[in-house]
């Protein structure tokens, strides 16, 4: 796992590029230059596979003619190493890298298609002066990119190609609308103008600067679900092995290795398996977990996790290591927007770099995760409202409209009101429009109001949620909503949200997270399960808890549903105040000429009288002048000085 960074074409300052990401690469940075072809590639290594020299890269292949810089793991490159050794090739080194590469060069791009890893990677011919670019299909590695026509500069993270001069940061008006209305940003644009994210399974070529492929490789999250011929016991069977063989492939590490434990059902899943298994190999394992300090969860509609974390670890015979945080961790704000680089309004971001860095502390390089669960198996409390529409879809436009209406006149002062509002606030949508609106934490025209007239004449309500109705048409195939839906959160919530923010916190504390329930192989067979045994009435994951049933007690697999992030919106009105109104005064407003003044004024004492629920897009508001002030100011509160690094 590391960071990597390069360009082809005029160089800017590409040791400053390499320096940005320093912290995805604490044992080490290389670099390759061909000042001939202007092609630049580095590397910071995380070493977790082969720790030793060996291993490091840029990597050449044996005959010089492929160059590659990779960040990720291939979990299945023991079985494609045998293979091509029975073709004769002989390895040097004992990591995942060194396979990927001489795969590569016998198969160029059809390779992607054998990976099971979590990948970004780019690769240089040199004799044909070829740039491939690829990112692992369930989107788990970020990668970056800005073409301009002088350069094509690739990176792990935005800040890298902002602070090298490949790009002069300029706000993406729709990008931050969508940071404000979705809380993050779906689809291949970036908050910053001129750089976009290449998607899941994207593969992009360049030859002599010019692009010559943009293609999707595969797309495991398309869903295809089959009939049960074997029936539901032969289904959880399947999920009990797809996920057992999933934790299993990921152990694989030649450094100390952890696990998240929150005591819900997919962390405790994954804890169960893996301890079992390193466990027969006289291993312990490590596990990290959050105590809130002073935090009013219950207030946000959460059950608290530790007592749960505890009683697994107990159940399990695992080590618990309690990382404690309380509102002081919001201090911290600028700096973890610096660390995302994007503007993404969510505490739980901060959680994982605090449980990563105990992680670290304790010696361990790579932590397993449990995201994903919700997205294949479902889980989020929008899957259940989206079941109950059976009662009322059926219903004519304007007795939905009069639904949604109602919806809209709700008090938003407390949990179980907002979510019986947002569950029927876009009653009168078509299906594919109410399913893209479930992901909305602001209505459209509500986050086209905040804009300055001239910014908001260039936008209509539809610009917010068009990457996800375009992710819609992809699969047409598909009928059922909830199988749509789970794409859409596969493709866009898991990927744009909830794994940015877990690879770039991560790193940021030197750690590796794996995150075994998204393993391309489990994915592709929970794509193949209906799901009606995936939700059942108001129980979600059924398939997966009646999988898990005897690794782990039942009040964990049963147990309510939380989340993992902090009571921002006591937060937000009590220690966050000052720097809320820091950010969002009138004066600073007008000086960045982006939001106008009176329209965020309103929302704030909207949000303040119950009237509506905006404490996440105030912060989204915050977080974009915080990404402002650092990118486009140069007013770093992180790495205010990066000197040219030298080779290793």
């Amino acid at each position: 796992m590391c960071g990597i960074y390069g360009v082809v074409g005029r160089w800017s300052k590409p040791d400053i590029g390499l320096a940005a990401i320093g912290r995805r690469g604490p044992d080490g940075c290389d670099r390759w230059m061909d000042r001939d072809a202007g092609c630049y590639l580095g590397h910071g290594r995380l070493a977790i596979l082969d720790p030793t020299p060996a291993g490091r890269q840029p990597m050449v292949s044996p005959d010089g003619r492929v160059v590659m810089v990779f960040n990720g793991e291939i979990y299945n490159f023991p079985t494609l190493r045998a293979e091509l050794e029975g073709k004769g090739e002989a390895f040097r080194s004992d990591c995942d890298s060194e396979v990927l590469l001489r795969l590569f060069a016998r198969e160029g791009t059809a390779c992607f298609q054998r990976l099971n890893g979590i990948f970004a990677v780019a690769f240089w011919e040199r004799d044909s002066r070829t740039l491939t670019l690829c990112r692992d299909e369930m989107g788990v590695k970020p990668l970056y990119v800005a073409a301009d026509g002088q350069r094509i500069a690739f990176a792990s993270e935005m800040k890298a190609l902002i602070r090298a001069g490949d790009v002069r940061a300029q706000v993406n008006p729709k990008v931050a609308a969508r940071h404000i209305g979705l809380l993050w940003a779906p689809g291949s644009e970036t908050i910053a103008e001129g750089i976009i994210k290449l998607l899941p399974g994207q593969v992009m070529r360049f030859r002599d600067g010019t692009l010559m492929e943009d293609s999707l490789y595969a797309d495991a999250a398309h869903p295809h679900p089959a009939p049960l011929t074997g029936g539901v016991d032969e289904a959880i069977a399947g999920v009990r092995r797809e996920v057992t063989a999933a934790v299993e492939r990921q152990l694989i590490s030649d450094v100390p290795l952890g696990a998240f434990l929150s005591g819900g059902l997919d962390s405790s899943s994954i804890v169960a398996i893996a301890a079992a298994r390193l466990r027969e190999q006289g291993q312990r394992l490590q596990c990290f977990s959050m105590e809130l300090v002073g935090a009013d969860i219950a207030a946000e509609g959460f059950a608290d996790d530790l007592p749960y974390a505890k009683r697994v670890a107990d159940a399990l015979d695992v080590d618990l290591h309690i990382v404690k945080a309380d509102p002081s961790m919001m201090d911290r704000l600028a700096e973890m927007v610096y660390l995302l680089d994007e503007p993404t309004p969510d505490p739980s971001a901060l959680n994982t770099e605090l449980i990563a860095g105990l992680a670290r502390q304790n010696g361990i390089k790579v932590l397993l995760s449990g995201a994903g669960g919700d997205d294949i198996f479902t889980g989020y409390r929008r899957h259940y409202a989206l079941q109950q529409e059976r009662w009322w879809g059926w219903m004519p436009a304007p007795a939905r409209q009069l639904l949604a209406a109602t919806a809209n006149g709700l008090p938003q002062s407390n949990a179980y009101t907002r979510r019986i509002a947002k569950a029927f606030r876009y009653a009168g949508e078509s299906t594919d429009s109410r399913l893209a609106h479930y992901f909305l934490w602001l209505d459209p025209a509500n986050v086209r109001r905040l804009f300055t007239p001239e910014l908001r004449a260039a936008m209509d309500d539809d610009m917010l949620l068009a990457p996800l109705k375009q992710s819609l048409a992809r699969i047409d195939d598909v009928t059922d909503p909830l199988a749509r839906m789970l794409y859409l959160e596969c493709r866009h919530f898991l990927v744009d949200h909830n794994l940015n923010f877990a690879d770039k916190m991560g790193m940021a504390a030197g750690v590796e997270i794996r995150v075994p329930l998204i393993d391309r192989d489990l994915v592709r067979y929970a794509m193949t399960l209906p799901t009606s045994i995936k939700q059942k009435g108001a129980t979600g994951k059924w398939v997966f808890k009646k999988a898990m049933e005897g690794l782990l007690p039942d009040e964990v697999i049963y147990r309510p549903k939380t989340g993992f992030g902090a009571p921002l919106r006591k937060w937000l009105h009590g220690p966050m105040a000052p720097l809320i109104d820091d950010c969002l005064s009138a004066d600073r407003l007008r000086a960045r000429g982006i939001f106008d003044p009176i329209a965020v004024a309103d929302l704030r004492a909207n949000d303040r009288a119950g009237r509506i629920d905006a404490a996440y897009p105030i912060l989204g508001l915050a977080c974009i002048e915080l990404w402002c002030r650092q990118f486009v100011d140069g007013n770093y509160v992180l790495d205010a000085d990066l000197p040219e690094m030298k080779a290793a």
